[in-house]
C-alpha cells in the first residue's frame, strides 16, 4: 500500500472551517485600508533573487539561510518572495508609481522562508503588507500606526497587542553607532553566543534583539543608540510621538527595537503580544527611506508594516465564543426528493440566488431518503430548510421549515419564498443566530 503524501514541513492547510475566520478578517482589512484610501497592488510569488539580495542585505539571515532560491531553465537565479516590500518597491520603480508621486498600497498572499516551524510560525505564511511612498514627515508614520490601531479595534484584539516604538537615525548615524557597538560588544566577547560574534562583523545592531539571557544582560549595558542621534532625527522621533499622544494611541518606547532587515531608518514599530509565547510580534514595519535609492530609483521616502496571517488568526482565536462567534457557512439548504423534484429546485435556487444576492443556499445532491436529507440539513447549520418533493410539485408549492426554533412547516408557492426567507433570516441576525 503507497504511502499517504502529506504537506510539506512547515506548509499548512486552512481547512474550511478555519476559512470562514480568515473571510472575517480579511474582510476588515480591505474595508478599514479602504477608508485610509489605501490601494491594492498585487505582486509575483517569484522574483529575482538580486532583488532581495540588495534590498533585504546579503549578510541577514533570510539571505544567508531562510530563501527559497532556484535556478530557471535560462540559467536565471530566482527566488519564492520571503517578503513583501521588495516586490512592491520593485514594482513601483518599474511602474513608474514613485518618481513625484504619493502612493498608499497594500498587498496580500504568501510568503515563503526556511526556518524553524513553531508555533504561529511557517515556512509558507500569509501576509498582509501596507507601503506609502513619497511622504518624509512624521504625519504618515502616525496615520499607518493608528491605521493598525483601528485594525485591532475592529478585530476585537487591542487590548491583547501593546505598541513597541523606537527610532534607527540616519544611515550615517546608525554607521557611527555600530562603531560603538563592535567596540563595546569586542571587549566581552567571550560572553557573546555564536549567532552574536557573527553578526558582531555584520550587523552589529541586531546583538541588540538576541533572546539569550547572557547576551541580555551585555545589551542592557551597551551604548544606546539615542545618544547617537542628531536634532533632525530626534526631532522626526519626538513629532511622531506627539502626533500619538494627541490621538490617544499608548504606546512603549523599546531602545533595543532595531528590526532584523538592513533597509530600515528612522521610525521602527512593532505590535507585539504575550499571549502566543516567543512568537509575541505580531505586525512590525519602519520608515525605508533610503531602499528606494538602493533598488536604482531616485530617493524617495518610504514607509510601511506588515503582519503574518497565522500569527494574527492565532490571537483572534483565542478569542471566546461571544467576541468572535463561528460565521454560519449556509443559510438555506435545499431538500430534494423524487426525480421530478430535482430540476424543479435547482431552477428555484437560482431564482433565489438572484433575488438574494447575499443568501448562502445549497442543495442538496446526489438523491437519498427524505430523512436522510433532513438530517444532513440539521447538521449543516443553515437556519432555513426547503422541501421539495413530488408532492409539493404536484401542488406547485415548496415546503418552508425552521430548523433552529419550533415552527410548523409552511407550503407557499414559489414566487414567495423569497420574501419569506429575507424576513426570516433577518430576525435570526437581530437575535444573533447569523453573522
Amino acid at each position: 500500500m503507497a504511502k499517504n503524501i502529506q504537506a510539506v514541513r512547515g506548509m499548512h492547510d486552512v481547512l474550511p472551517e478555519q476559512t470562514q475566520s480568515w473571510q472575517r478578517v480579511e474582510k476588515v482589512f480591505q474595508q478599514v485600508l479602504a477608508s485610509y484610501g489605501y490601494q491594492e497592488i498585487r505582486l509575483p510569488i517569484v522574483e529575482k533573487t538580486e532583488l532581495f539580495n540588495r534590498s533585504i542585505g546579503e549578510v541577514t539571515d533570510i539571505v544567508e539561510k531562510e530563501m527559497y532560491t532556484f535556478n530557471d531553465r535560462n540559467g536565471d537565479s530566482l527566488t519564492l518572495r520571503p517578503e513583501g516590500t521588495a516586490g512592491c518597491l520593485r514594482a513601483g520603480i518599474e511602474h513608474g508609481l514613485l518618481h513625484n508621486q504619493i502612493q498608499r498600497l497594500w498587498y496580500y498572499g504568501p510568503m515563503f522562508r526556511h526556518e524553524r516551524p513553531q508555533k504561529g510560525r511557517y515556512r509558507q505564511f500569509y501576509q498582509l503588507g501596507v507601503e506609502t511612498y513619497g511622504m518624509a514627515g512624521p504625519d504618515i508614520d502616525a496615520e499607518i500606526i493608528v491605521l493598525g490601531h483601528r485594525l485591532w479595534t475592529q478585530l476585537g484584539i487591542r487590548d491583547k497587542l501593546e505598541l513597541q516604538l523606537n527610532t534607527l537615525g540616519s544611515k550615517e548615524e546608525r554607521q557611527h553607532y555600530r562603531e560603538k557597538l563592535v567596540v563595546y560588544f569586542s571587549k566581552h566577547i567571550a560572553s557573546l553566543d555564536d549567532d552574536s560574534r557573527r553578526r558582531l562583523q555584520t550587523n552589529p545592531l541586531r546583538i541588540l534583539d538576541s533572546k539569550n539571557p547572557e547576551v541580555q544582560a551585555l545589551v542592557e549595558q551597551a551604548p544606546a543608540l539615542m545618544e547617537s542621534l542628531g536634532d533632525e532625527s530626534l526631532q522626526h522621533f519626538k513629532g511622531l510621538t506627539q502626533l500619538l499622544d494627541e490621538m490617544g494611541i499608548d504606546y512603549k518606547i523599546n531602545c533595543r527595537l532595531v528590526r532584523g532587515l538592513d533597509y530600515y531608518g528612522h521610525t521602527v514599530f512593532e505590535w507585539v503580544t504575550n499571549d502566543l509565547g516567543a512568537q509575541g510580534t505580531v505586525c512590525a514595519g519602519g520608515r525605508y527611506d533610503s531602499l528606494v535609492e538602493q533598488l536604482g530609483a531616485r530617493s524617495s521616502s518610504a514607509i510601511g508594516f506588515a503582519m503574518g496571517m497565522e500569527r494574527l488568526m492565532a490571537l483572534v482565536e483565542m478569542l471566546d465564543e461571544e467576541s468572535s462567534p463561528k460565521r454560519r457557512s449556509i443559510d438555506v439548504f435545499m431538500i430534494c426528493v423524487g426525480d421530478k423534484s430535482r430540476a424543479v429546485g435547482m431552477v428555484l435556487a437560482e431564482t433565489l440566488r438572484d433575488q438574494l444576492p447575499t443568501l448562502k443556499l445549497q442543495v442538496h445532491c446526489g438523491g437519498g431518503s427524505f430523512k436522510s436529507q433532513f438530517k444532513k440539513a440539521d447538521k449543516s447549520g443553515a437556519e432555513v430548510a426547503l422541501i421539495i418533493g413530488d408532492d409539493e410539485v404536484a401542488n406547485g408549492e415548496v415546503g418552508v421549515k425552521s430548523l433552529r426554533i419550533q415552527q410548523d412547516q409552511n407550503n407557499m408557492a414559489p414566487k414567495e419564498v423569497g420574501m419569506y426567507l429575507e424576513k426570516a433570516l433577518d430576525i435570526a441576525r437581530r437575535d444573533g443566530r447569523s453573522f
